[in-house]
């Protein structure tokens, strides 16, 4: 079995038991919905407690139950750019503010990246009278780019420095 199938099965269990990513984290527990959601759709490992869980729930056999449990290849599905709305629309939003969100980075932190692996992901619904807003917070560590061999008191690392 390939990881996409083990993903389809997911799915269609899901359907046919009529469960929501709200129930499936409640009855998995020890993460965050979204983080549940992203292992299950195949792009996380999920631990061991939660794999056996999660095998129970899906009526998963051992070798499925191991998969989840196994570092998948991230993204290797993806299609750029998405043809999914809502997916193109994120792709969007980060082709028009990415770069004005890599600047404010830099002048505030220095030079280099936001991580995606030492990361927390939050979605809310935000009531509003024009029509309920979807408030997305993505939260990474600044990881500073490392300089190659400095020399004479060189910075190593990437960290804003006070001009």
């Amino acid at each position: 079995m390939q990881r996409h199938e083990l993903v389809e099965k997911i799915l269609d269990v899901k359907r046919d038991k009529d469960l929501t990513w709200e129930a499936i984290a409640d009855a998995i527990g020890g993460y965050s919905k979204l983080f549940l959601i992203t292992a299950l759709l195949g792009q996380m490992p999920l631990p061991k407690r939660e794999a056996e869980k999660a095998a129970a729930l899906f009526d998963l056999t051992d070798s499925e139950r191991k998969m989840l449990m196994e570092v998948p290849y991230r993204g290797e599905s993806s299609l750029t750019p998405p043809t999914d709305p809502t997916l193109y629309r994120f792709f969007e939003a980060m082709m028009v503010f990415g770069p004005s969100m890599k600047e404010a980075i830099h002048e505030e932190f220095g030079d280099g990246i936001m991580s995606a692996i030492d990361f927390d992901l939050k979605l809310e619904r935000e009531p509003n009278d024009a029509g309920d807003r979807v408030k997305i917070t993505m939260n990474g560590k600044f990881l500073p780019y490392r300089y190659h061999s400095p020399r004479n008191g060189a910075p190593a690392l990437g960290y804003k420095q006070k001009p």
